[in-house]
């Protein structure tokens, strides 16, 4: 059975290139929605000008589509509301040491 802790479990396989930490403990999905063997995942991007965003986007969507009884994805991108370092959980800003 598909859950939203699977989905966020295999993003965090999907990495930001430019900062070398996945997306998922960077702040950048905001929502997972699961019904049934469809998955919605609203996300943001560090900047509107990020120069991975192709790469990002398509790592998002295939790392969900491939997880076991996934048959379609559905991927947002949003930029309301903005990404900050206030998005960034706590466990990941000490590591960046922010």
């Amino acid at each position: 059975m598909v859950t939203e802790e699977t989905v966020r479990a295999a993003l965090k396989e999907v990495y930001d290139p430019e900062i070398s930490i996945n997306v998922n403990d960077l702040g950048l999905i905001y929502e997972v929605t699961v019904e049934g063997s469809h998955v919605h995942v609203k996300h943001t991007l560090t900047s509107m000008m990020c120069p991975f965003a192709e790469e990002i986007c398509e790592d998002i969507y295939y790392s969900t589509l491939n997880i076991e009884g996934v048959d379609t994805v559905e991927r947002e991108l949003v930029f309301d509301p903005p990404f900050g370092l206030d998005k960034i959980p706590e466990e990941t800003r000490l590591l960046l040491d922010l």
